[in-house]
C-alpha cells in the first residue's frame, strides 16, 4: 500500500485551511485518511504550521512519501534534516549526542529567524494601520443643500 503524507483541505470558499494527514496514495484528497500529523494556515502572515514532528519522522523511516507541497513544510520545521542526521549516526558517521546537538543548534538558528519575520510582518501590519485616512466623503453643509 503506497502510502503519502499530504494536505486534506478543510475551511471554507477561498479560505483555505489544511490538515497534514497520512494517507493511501489511492484515497480521495479529502477522503478517508490514516492519521493526522498537524495543520497547515496559509493565511496567516507567516504561515502557520503545527507538526508532530515526532509522527512524520516515524512515517518517512517507514517509506511514506510527502508530497512536493508537504515537502517544503517537512524541511521548514527541521524533520528532513532531523531524518538526514539520524541517517548519519545508523552509518556511524557520528553518534545520538552529536546529531541532537546539530539539530539543537539548527532549531534555534530557525526559531530566532522566524521571530524576527514576525516581528517584521507585525510592525508593516502596525504601520498601515496608522496611515490617516482622513473622511471618506466631504461633509454637506445643510445650507447648501
Amino acid at each position: 500500500m503506497p502510502v503519502k503524507i499530504r494536505l486534506q483541505r478543510h475551511g471554507s470558499k477561498k479560505r483555505p485551511f489544511y490538515f497534514i494527514v497520512i494517507a493511501d496514495a489511492r484515497a480521495p484528497r479529502d477522503g478517508k485518511f490514516i492519521q493526522k500529523l498537524g495543520t497547515y494556515n496559509p493565511l496567516t502572515v507567516p504561515a502557520t504550521i503545527q507538526l508532530d514532528r515526532q509522527k512524520a519522522l516515524d512515517w518517512l523511516s517507514k517509506g511514506a512519501q510527502p508530497t512536493d507541497t508537504v515537502r517544503r513544510i517537512l524541511s521548514f520545521k527541521g524533520v528532513l534534516y532531523l531524518k538526514h542526521l539520524l541517517r548519519g549516526v545508523t552509518l556511524g558517521l557520528f553518534d545520538d549526542a552529536t546529531a541532537m546537538e546539530k539539530f539543537q543548534k539548527w532549531f534555534s538558528e530557525h526559531e530566532a529567524q522566524m521571530k524576527k519575520r514576525q516581528e517584521e510582518a507585525m510592525r508593516a501590519r502596525r504601520g498601515r494601520r496608522n496611515i490617516p485616512t482622513g473622511n471618506r466623503r466631504p461633509e454637506r453643509n445643510s445650507s447648501e443643500g
